[in-house]
């Protein structure tokens, strides 16, 4: 009987589980999945409680329910990985053994890496929205919020959902409008990058919807420090943005663990992986996905979902002894919440920027294109979540591979605009 050992009950693990539960039997292989907390949150509702659209309460659930029968669940804490030994050992003394480990622990938020971050004024006027505690004392924060400055700052990246700092920020104009106070909150966004996203086209789009908001963008702001009393966010090259009220979105590592499993990921505690199969540059038995996974891509929760594809299907190669399938091409959408309920979707992959068009097809959602249908998406993503990609289900028309009908080039914009 095949070993497999899942690090991690979350969106990639849970969804992993699920499919290899279905993919063998259980005189087939075991499958046993490991997490430290048994609280599931479903991380995309973070982004909607600071504004009282959601509660905590409705987007958090057992993650031990979210795994189908026949998946061990094991309620620990992981200390290190012997990728020689295949041996996963955990905090309380305990250890695993595996033939196949896939790592899903996703990443971890680090503010105390950042000088002054959890210091004096920290969840009084500076707060992060990325946990539920962080975002539900934010919503009493910006419930008694009456102007000022109020600043939206990425330390740096990787982080989760690149695009949820962009999304508060266009949430938070709808907000204030919404109270008839727009006109005495001055807001500012600011990034390590050197433009409001790390893909040219979304962000020649998104930077025009911040200006045309009257949000200012402070592009390659290193934040070396926060100054919760002075209220004011310093860069290591000594630059300065005020604020009277700042969302910080911290620097993000992978699990500690990781650090402590010699071979096993990079400086920031990320996975080492192959871009193509999930499968770790360590060991070959050993596959990574979702925010655990060191790859160029979005650490969002449609990659994991993408990624989780072609990781099952590699895994049956691997103990079949068949070679590995190199289909993931990096693919990854999301909704972009932009307030007075419409949104925008952007489709994309390693070598494709995002793009005008429709997905999932021809006909479908609108891509680059602000709309009510893609909020009404973004909404029901929550109900698929649950009941749709957790429990693993292929959905018609979706894939791991990015679809290219429907789309249109941006040259190609250009040529029939120009012939129109």
């Amino acid at each position: 009987m095949h070993r497999i050992v899942i690090l991690g009950a979350g969106t990639g693990g849970t969804l992993v589980a699920n499919r290899l539960r279905k993919a063998f039997t259980t005189d087939q292989a075991s499958i046993t999945c490991v997490d430290q907390n048994d609280r599931h949150v479903y991380q995309p509702g973070l982004l909607f409680v600071p504004f009282g659209l959601t509660h905590p309460e409705d987007i958090i659930r057992p993650r031990g329910k979210q795994l189908h029968d026949g998946v061990d669940y094991w309620l620990a804490a992981v200390d290190r990985v012997d990728l020689e030994a295949r041996c996963v050992h955990l905090v309380d003394g305990g250890a695993l053994t595996y033939d196949v480990l896939i790592v899903a622990t996703g990443a971890v938020l680090a503010p105390e890496e950042t000088e002054g971050l959890t210091g004096p004024g920290w969840m009084e006027r500076v707060f992060t929205f990325y946990t539920p505690e962080g975002a539900s004392a934010l919503e009493a924060a910006l419930a008694t919020f009456d102007g000022g400055r109020l600043v939206v700052n990425v330390v740096e990246m990787p982080i989760k959902c690149p695009v949820a700092p962009i999304e508060f920020c266009f949430l938070a104009d709808w907000y204030f409008r919404e109270r008839g106070i727009r006109e005495r909150v001055d807001m500012t966004y600011v990034t390590p990058l050197d433009a409001a996203f790390t893909k040219p086209i979304a962000a020649k789009h998104l930077g025009g919807m911040l200006e045309e908001r009257s949000i200012e963008l402070v592009t390659e702001f290193n934040t070396g420090e926060v100054d919760g009393v002075g209220g004011r966010l310093i860069s290591y090259d000594e630059r300065e943005v005020p604020f009277d009220l700042a969302v910080v979105i911290p620097a993000h590592n992978g699990a500690a663990y990781v650090a402590k499993s010699p071979g096993l990921g990079d400086a920031l505690g990320f996975v080492l992986t192959d871009e193509h199969t999930l499968q770790s540059v360590a060991s070959p038995n050993v596959f990574a996905l979702g925010d655990a996974a060191g790859l160029p891509v979005s650490k969002a929760g449609s990659v994991t979902d993408f990624e989780g594809e072609v990781l099952v299907e590699n895994v049956q190669h691997f103990l079949a002894g068949e070679p590995l399938d190199a289909s993931y091409d990096g693919h990854a959408n999301c909704f972009i919440e932009t307030g007075f309920s419409k949104a925008m979707m952007i489709d994309f992959n390693y070598e494709v920027e995002p793009q005008t068009g429709h997905y999932p097809g021809v006909v479908g959602l609108p891509l680059l294109k602000e709309s009510h249908l893609n909020h009404l998406g973004k909404l029901m993503f929550q109900w698929f979540y649950w009941h749709s990609l957790l429990p693993g289900r292929n959905i018609p028309g979706i894939h791991s591979a990015m679809p290219l009908a429907g789309k249109q080039r941006e040259g190609e914009q250009r040529e029939e605009e120009a012939h129109s």
